[in-house]
């Protein structure tokens, strides 16, 4: 047995959960996946995996042994295709991960315009509010916006991107603006996906937890509720910028508006000379900012 044929099977099973998801992945009988994690266990001279009849775990040695081969594994089959797409046209499969709202509105016309020029690429477009693992769950780049969290992937600004703190003037009929944070303990804050608001008070970041009688994890339902003077929501510039244009939503606090903030594409290290990333990421670049002044 080749040592590589184990190490393609136990990163296979490790990732996929069960030796017959890895043994549909790799082609190949489930017997045939265990004996091979069995012999790779031989030859290291230690078990690698906890195997019981409803779960499959990672001993201690199998968990540091699977974080390197993972990474020697991902960078063979990067090199390969880097190799292929140098010859030719950038091709081969294409996964994106974004925001539902954002991404519906904003990133799936542009990664259709892109798919247009590179019809040969397989795009898979995942819309999730969730912040998904892209190596694991087997995405090539992700859209995140906000603030960064510390990360071993590489991030590219895409553009700007502002929170507003507003209300309709139903609302403030009832309540007076506010025109300090502290005052927003009066109000009826409209909680979205976090219970706290992001604000720069004297070039510092600052984050005010709210609280109110709405909830909910929909930016549109969100906008809803305080069109409709429910309440004060804090929205991304997307969102409300038109409707503030007309009168229907007024903006406060802009005084205290956070700066630091963007959109970005995050990507793996290793897949950063892959030219279907480098292309797709330099057309969101050059492209969003005009979309979404356009919109």
């Amino acid at each position: 047995m080749s040592r590589w044929d184990g190490i393609e099977a136990f990163v296979a099973v490790v990732r996929l959960g069960t030796f017959s998801r890895a043994a549909a992945a790799l082609k190949v009988s489930s017997s045939h996946v265990s004996r091979l994690v069995s012999q790779l266990e031989q030859q290291l001279g230690t078990p690698l995996l906890y195997r019981t009849t409803r779960q499959i775990r990672l001993t201690d040695s199998g968990a540091v042994y699977y974080e390197h081969c993972r990474s020697l594994l991902d960078g063979f089959r990067e090199a390969e295709a880097a190799l292929n797409e140098l010859q030719s046209q950038p091709r081969g499969r294409l996964a994106i991960s974004c925001a539902t709202t954002f991404g519906e509105r904003y990133i799936a016309p542009l990664v259709n315009e892109f798919h247009c020029r590179y019809p040969q690429l397989d795009v898979r477009l995942h819309f999730t509010n969730r912040t998904v693992a892209l190596i694991d769950e087997g995405f090539d780049i992700a859209i995140r916006m906000g603030v960064l969290k510390d990360s071993s992937l590489l991030a590219r600004r895409l553009c700007d991107r502002r929170e507003y703190v507003v209300g309709s003037p139903a609302y403030f009929q009832r309540l007076p603006a506010p025109h300090s944070l502290s005052e927003l303990a009066h109000h009826n804050c409209l909680v979205g996906s976090r219970d706290s608001w992001l604000f720069q008070v004297d070039g510092q970041r600052r984050e005010i937890r709210v609280s109110g009688n709405w909830r909910g994890n929909s930016g549109p339902a969100l906008l809803d509720a305080a069109s409709k003077g429910i309440g004060l929501a804090q929205l991304p510039d997307y969102y409300v910028e038109t409707a503030i244009a007309r009168g229907e939503l007024t903006a406060v606090l802009d005084r205290y508006q956070f700066t630091d903030t963007a959109v970005w594409a995050v990507y793996p290290r290793h897949r950063q000379l892959s030219p279907k990333i480098r292309l797709l990421v330099d057309f969101l670049a050059e492209r969003l900012p005009a979309t979404i002044a356009a919109w």
